[in-house]
C-alpha cells in the first residue's frame, strides 16, 4: 500500500526548481512590464494627442477638399469622365483631382499615399479629413521622426516644469494644488502614497548617508537596520558621556518613510553592504539580503538536508545497490 507521504519529498525538488526559475524570471520580466506599461501610457495619454493636434494643424493649413468639381470651359480640365458623362478626375491649378468613396475630391496624390500606407484606415468608409491625416503621419510625421522628437520634447517639458516648481510662485501653485488634493477623500490616499515613492525614487536627497549601520531597537535583541546621517546633538553627546550619531530607521516596505534615533556609537554595527543593498533590503522586507551577507553554513546545511531527503527517496523506491549487485551473474 502506497503511503502518500512518501510522494512528498519526490514533488520538492520539482516544486523547488519552479520557484528558482520564477525567482529568476520574475524580476526582469516585471520589470519590462513596468516599463511596457509607463510607454504605453505615455503614448495613449501623451503621445498620441500632440500627434493629433500636430497633424491637426498641419491638415488645416493644407487641405484642399473640394465638393464638387469646377465648372470650367477648359476642356483639358476634365482628365477622364464616365459613362454617363460626369467627370471622374480634373485638373486645377496643376493637380490632378480624384473623387473618392465619400463623394469628395482631393488630390491624387494624397489617394495614392494613402492606398499604399493604409494602417488602420478603412478606405471605403473614410472621409476626406481622414485621408488627409493618414498622409501626414506617413509623410511628414513618421514614428522614427515623431518618437525621438517627442522624447526630447518631453525631456525639455520636464526640465522647465522642474525650474517653474523650483521657483517661489511654482512652490505656491505647487502646495495649493496638493493641499486641494489632499482633501479629496479617495484620491488623497493614493497619491500621498505614489508622492512618497516618487520623491524617494526621483527626488535628491538633502540627506547624505555615511553608512549602513545594525542597532538594537526598539529593545535590546531585536536589531534593526539603518542609515547613519550624522553625529547628531552637542547636548546628548555631553549627556552620554560619549560619542553617539543620528541614525535613520526606514520602515518596510517603504523606506521613504521613517524616523530618527540618537544611538551611542558603540552600540552601532557597520554593516558591509552599500545603500543601495541596505534599501533593497528594507523594500523586500528582509527577504532581498546581499550576497555577502548570507550565512553560507545555512546553505550548506540545505543541501544536505536535501541530499538527504533525496537519498531516502531512493532508498524507499528503489533497489539498494548491494541488493542489485547479488541479483547480477
Amino acid at each position: 500500500m502506497n503511503d502518500p507521504d512518501t510522494k512528498t519529498p519526490a514533488t520538492r525538488p520539482f516544486r523547488r526548481a519552479v520557484l528558482t526559475g520564477l525567482g529568476v524570471v520574475l524580476p526582469p520580466l516585471l520589470t519590462l512590464v513596468v516599463f511596457l506599461w509607463a510607454w504605453s501610457t505615455i503614448q495613449r495619454y501623451i503621445l498620441e494627442p500632440v500627434e493629433w493636434g500636430a497633424c491637426s494643424i498641419i491638415v488645416w493649413q493644407t487641405a484642399e477638399i473640394l465638393d464638387e468639381p469646377p465648372l470650367t470651359q477648359d476642356p483639358a480640365a476634365l482628365v477622364e469622365r464616365d459613362s454617363t458623362g460626369k467627370p471622374t478626375k480634373f485638373r486645377q491649378n496643376n493637380k490632378l483631382f480624384i473623387q473618392i468613396p465619400s463623394g469628395k475630391w482631393i488630390p491624387d496624390y494624397i489617394v495614392d499615399t494613402v492606398r499604399k500606407n493604409p494602417g488602420k484606415l478603412s478606405l471605403t468608409t473614410a472621409n476626406a479629413n481622414q485621408y488627409y491625416y493618414q498622409y501626414v503621419r506617413v509623410t511628414k510625421l513618421p514614428r522614427k521622426y515623431v518618437i525621438p522628437a517627442f522624447i526630447l520634447f518631453f525631456v525639455i517639458m520636464l526640465y522647465l516644469l522642474g525650474k517653474l516648481l523650483a521657483a517661489r510662485m511654482g512652490r505656491i501653485f505647487l502646495r495649493s494644488a496638493e493641499g486641494f488634493i489632499n482633501r479629496l477623500p479617495f484620491v488623497r490616499t493614493v497619491y500621498s502614497s505614489v508622492k512618497q515613492v516618487t520623491d524617494f525614487v526621483f527626488t535628491e536627497r538633502d540627506i547624505e548617508f555615511t553608512r549602513v549601520v545594525a542597532v538594537q531597537y526598539p529593545r535590546e535583541g531585536i536589531w534593526s537596520v539603518g542609515f547613519v546621517t550624522g553625529e547628531s546633538m552637542l547636548t546628548m553627546k555631553n549627556v552620554a558621556s560619549e560619542p553617539v550619531v543620528s541614525v535613520l530607521m526606514p520602515t518596510s516596505p517603504m523606506p521613504a518613510t521613517g524616523f530618527t534615533i540618537t544611538v551611542r556609537k558603540n552600540e552601532t554595527v557597520d554593516l558591509n553592504i552599500t545603500i543601495d543593498q541596505a534599501i533593497q533590503f528594507v523594500v523586500s522586507c528582509g527577504v532581498v539580503v546581499p550576497v555577502n551577507e548570507i550565512d553560507s553554513s545555512a546553505v550548506d546545511v540545505e543541501k544536505q538536508v536535501t541530499a538527504a531527503l533525496e537519498t531516502n527517496l531512493n532508498q524507499g523506491t528503489g533497489e539498494s545497490p548491494m541488493a542489485s549487485d547479488s541479483s547480477s551473474p
